[in-house]
């Protein structure tokens, strides 16, 4: 598979590149995305985002599409770190694209792994679990989670069997998003901040 298109932001210069992919519904430039790509190039990351092929046709023809088979997106993933080479790289991104990310992670020989959000099951389903490869990662990994995240929750993850390789960050009262209620106190963007200050850390730490 050739590469999808990549949009870059951050100095080219950078010793690490962070490549993120999207979420299920949502394409490469949502305001989650974009904040995120743009807060971490300006912390000196260079920051790469792309879309899998399902996205770039709902780009080009504006009908929504189901997500492409696991085995198109691992794919798309394959040619994107081919592309940028493993060496200085950080792959992950938003709930599905992190979650795709963390399956090619140890075999493609990245530096790191950063998901956002991690669809650790169906949404309210506990039972369906999507784990069964995190318990033997060996790549080093930050999961950003919120704390009531229905695909995934503080009390649930407490209980999974995660490998010494994986550190979860939990945001205060967030969703799936990272958005606390406001009874909280607490905002969105304040969560976000507090998310990429950690990703800036962790991604510095490799």
């Amino acid at each position: 598979m050739a590469p999808p298109d990549l949009v870059f932001d951050g100095p080219a210069a950078a010793p690490l590149t962070i490549a993120l992919a999207h979420g299920a519904g949502a394409p490469m430039d949502s305001p989650f995305m974009a904040a995120f790509a743009e807060g971490l190039a300006a912390e000196g990351f260079r920051v790469v985002r792309f879309e899998f092929p399902y996205m770039v046709k709902r780009r080009l023809t504006g009908t929504r599409r189901l997500p492409d088979c696991a085995p198109v997106l691992l794919e798309a993933w394959r040619a994107v770190i081919a592309a940028l080479g493993p060496g200085r790289l950080v792959i992950g991104g938003k709930s599905l694209g992190g979650r795709m990310a963390s399956l090619v992670a140890d075999e493609t020989g990245v530096r790191g792994l950063v998901c956002l959000g991690f669809p650790f099951h169906a949404p309210g389903k506990p039972a369906t679990e999507r784990i069964g490869h995190m318990a033997n990662l060996v790549t080093p990994t930050l999961i950003l989670q919120g704390e009531r995240d229905t695909l995934g929750n503080a009390g649930e993850v407490a209980g999974y069997d995660l490998s010494g390789a994986v550190r979860v960050h939990w945001l205060a009262d967030g969703d799936h998003g990272f958005k606390p209620r406001r009874a909280s106190g607490l905002t969105e963007r304040q969560n976000w901040d507090e998310a990429m200050a950690e990703i800036a850390k962790f991604v510095s730490g490799l």
